[in-house]
């Protein structure tokens, strides 16, 4: 079975939902088309120059990164700044680039319950929920005879998508009733008298935000003058989603006891605390990558120490004087742990599709930073 880039979107779509990625942030495809044909998938934390030129020299097709390459909108592709040398050596190379980054972070299964698994917390919930778009049913009402162009209508609009399915929807029949008024022009029946009408019912589900111009369209290519219609909202079921995730331990420790263990855990040589060394932990909140602005969230949730990476002065002297902990584990090491978990879903995916396709972890990323000895 052959794939493209487009088929590799669609799988990490089911991975990470674009809509849970921060409006600030800027996931998708950072370079090439999606008509690219996809034969092998390197999978990393960055499309550094070094990871790009790598994967370009063994004919990688594709690059899925945690990272994006770009972040903000560029004003020129100038070959000799760093992320124009990427860029130019990934088009040469034939090289695409899909990031998936804070939808990622908040996707259940991804970042931040990779990083929580490894730390061994139990009953996860988010630091921060992250609510999807709001689902409704759209019942419409049409007369028999007239439920086949109406549906082509109806679907010409967008609607009845569910999951990787298309023109999704349920009908059945009955009887409606209706009493035109003396100044109404009916399709059916006449003013001031009361009229039984077979009538199909048709129903699928849309997003609200785009009802009010779906609405519309289908009154356009209703027969009635006054198309009834249905709109029921409805309960979402979704797992653990949103930034950040809140923990406990199955034993309770003291802070520089479980910092030690986190050490371990991920294999880190030096690891940053505040806080009392004594200090008994049980619950946990972390957030994977820089969580500098999860401090307040993590303070409500009412968790006995913060585990993050990228943690500033003025955070560690406000979970001092609160009496908490704090562990900055850094970003790499926070993050990178994602990697062989991503690899690992993208095969199974890949796989029940029966796709030949190669994907792996790259294995030369390294945290940037180096500690010395003094």
């Amino acid at each position: 079975m052959k794939l493209t880039v487009a088929d590799i979107i669609q799988a990490m779509e089911s991975i990470a939902p674009s809509f849970l990625a921060e409006k600030w942030d800027n996931p998708g495809l950072q370079v090439g088309t999606k008509d690219h044909p996809v034969h092998t998938i390197w999978v990393s934390l960055d499309p550094s120059r070094k990871v790009v030129a790598a994967a370009c020299k063994k004919g990688v097709d594709l690059l899925v990164t945690h990272h994006p390459l770009i972040f903000h909108p560029l004003k020129s592709i100038d070959f000799s700044t760093p992320t124009g040398s990427i860029i130019k050596t990934a088009i040469d190379g034939g090289l695409a680039i899909f990031s998936a980054h804070t939808n990622l972070d908040s996707a259940n299964g991804g970042v931040n319950d990779v990083l929580a698994s490894k730390i061994g917390l139990k009953g996860l919930t988010a630091l921060q929920k992250k609510s999807g778009p709001e689902t409704c049913k759209l019942a419409v009402y049409v007369p028999v005879g007239h439920e086949a162009p109406f549906m082509e209508a109806f679907f010409q609009t967008g609607l009845g998508k569910t999951g990787d399915y298309s023109c999704c929807s349920f009908r059945s029949r009955g009887t409606g009733t209706f009493l035109p008024g003396e100044l109404s022009a009916p399709f059916i029946g006449a003013p001031g008298e009361i009229s039984q009408v077979d009538e199909i019912r048709m129903e699928t589900l849309v997003e609200k935000k785009d009802i009010p111009a779906l609405v519309s369209d289908l009154k356009k290519a209703h027969p009635y003058e006054t198309m009834a219609y249905d709109i029921y909202p409805l309960a979402s079921l979704q797992t653990v989603q949103g930034l950040g995730r809140v923990g406990e331990l199955e034993k309770q420790s003291r802070l520089d006891e479980f910092a030690r263990k986190i050490g371990d855990k991920l294999g880190l040589s030096s690891i940053k605390i505040a806080g009392r060394p004594d200090r008994p932990v049980k619950k946990v909140a972390l957030c994977a990558g820089s969580g500098s602005s999860m401090i307040k969230p993590f303070i409500m949730s009412k968790a006995d120490v913060y585990v993050s990476g990228d943690l500033g002065h003025h955070d560690a002297l406000e979970i001092v004087e609160r009496n908490l902990g704090l562990v900055d584990i850094g970003h790499f090491s926070s993050e990178i742990c994602v990697v062989d978990s991503l690899v690992e879903r993208i095969n199974q995916i890949l796989n029940q599709s029966g796709a030949d396709v190669g994907v792996c972890a790259c294995s030369m990323e390294k945290n940037p930073f180096n500690q010395i000895d003094l």
